[in-house]
């Protein structure tokens, strides 16, 4: 079946020689989505093991290479959904999360997972004020831990917590010892969301420059930097990307799945390999179980995403839709909207007539067009329902206006 091509159109300067030279994307970047673990720590969000499943079998449909499955030492119930879903047959590689605890790796062990997460704090706010004990025991523990992990038959990522706030010669260290038990993958955590795009960046360099192998970031939305901040991540060589559907997440969330591969895909061409068309199928069924609705404006799969009012803007719509859209709705999984309101211009009014085929005199077209600006100046918006009514009272019965 041959693949659809959408027509899409972005700025030109986005690929520039000066741009395309300044980033160093790696032939392969990884999303690990982790909405059923960090994504459940958003407050008041509790997934079923139902529901779990079915959000994981929804990432693996659309691509997801990886899927962070929980937190297996949080309860037995979450033990026995990381099992089920790492034994649910899917394409994507299953993890679980793991302090830097010998017990908790055998119990990620167990439940059959592809990679063990594995996370220590590293910045001195974290040790002295959480784990309160000093650097040296955590290194220690660093080189035990990782040497026990890899005596079973499965990946470790080896993450620092709050690396953003870690002196870069302490993350050396960690990650040093880290590299040198023969871990799979190490990680940067930005865990309140305090860096900017150039700090990553900055930060993302010095790390690859010293070791020559996977780097994962994991990133929060304190500042509303995350999607920025993981461009800009894998735009300097990062390979791993950590998200949640909708961005949803403690306090102001993740990088958003659908934002970040929408923008990679558009904005970078570069292709995950992830069907953006089931986007925002994913984004409702998360919702459904979440009960985290987005902002209306919310890209990507805000319901105004493709909602257009503007008179002037539903007049170039009409004619050209990339005038105010850089992608088209279908490449989401979303529709177009037109809506009436006190913005409403009388081109889309004639449209609407003539779909119909009711014939209106110029001014009972302007008579409908001051009735429906009134009705959405005092309501918002005005319905279909109350559109065909006003054009009822204003055109008589000479015209057909039954739109059942």
């Amino acid at each position: 079946m041959k693949k659809k091509k959408f027509i899409t159109c972005v700025s030109p300067y986005n690929f520039t020689e000066e741009v395309i030279k300044s980033q160093v994307f790696p032939n392969k970047i990884i999303v690990y989505d982790t909405t059923l673990r960090d994504g459940e720590q958003m407050p008041g969000v509790s997934f079923n093991t139902d529901q779990k499943l079915e959000i994981a079998n929804k990432l693996d449909e659309l691509g997801v290479q990886q899927i962070e499955a929980g937190f297996p030492v949080v309860s037995k119930e979450e033990k026995k959904t990381v099992k089920l879903i790492a034994n649910e047959g899917l394409n994507a590689d299953i993890l679980a999360l793991t302090r830097l605890r010998r017990e908790e790796i055998d119990i990620a062990a167990e439940c059959d997972v592809d990679m063990a997460l594995v996370f220590i704090a590293s910045s001195d706010i974290h040790i002295k004020y959480k784990l309160k004990h000093t650097c040296e025991e955590l290194l220690t523990c660093v080189a035990e831990v990782l040497d026990h992990a890899k005596g079973y038959d499965i990946k470790v990522n080896f993450s620092t917590e709050d690396s953003t706030r870690t002196q870069l010669e302490r993350l050396f260290e960690f990650y040093s010892l880290a590299v040198q038990t023969g871990v799979d993958r190490i990680g940067i955590t930005d865990t309140v969301g305090c860096i900017t795009p150039g700090g990553l960046s900055f930060l993302v360099q010095k790390i690859l420059n010293k070791y020559n192998m996977p780097l994962a970031i994991h990133l929060h939305n304190d500042f509303g930097l995350a999607l920025a901040n993981a461009l800009a991540g894998v735009a300097s060589g990062a390979t791993a990307v950590a998200t949640t559907v909708g961005g949803i997440g403690e306090r102001a969330g993740n990088v958003p799945l659908e934002q970040f591969v929408v923008a990679m895909k558009v904005l970078f061409n570069y292709d995950l390999g992830i069907k953006t068309t089931g986007l925002k199928e994913l984004y409702d069924l998360v919702h459904k179980f979440s009960g985290v609705a987005a902002s209306p404006n919310q890209p990507i799969i805000g319901e105004n995403m493709f909602a257009h009012e503007s008179g002037m803007h539903i007049a170039a719509i009409l004619n050209q839709p990339v005038t105010y859209e850089s992608i088209p709705p279908e490449l989401v999984g979303q529709t177009r909207k037109l809506l009436m309101g006190k913005h409403t211009g009388g081109t889309y009014i004639k449209k609407r007539l003539e779909e119909k085929k009711i014939f209106a005199s110029t001014q009972e077209i302007e008579t409908i067009l001051q009735e429906v600006k009134v009705l959405g100046e005092f309501k918002g918006k005005v319905s279909e329902e109350e559109f065909w009514e006003i054009v009822k009272l204003v055109c008589g019965p000479k015209n057909n206006t039954n739109q059942n």
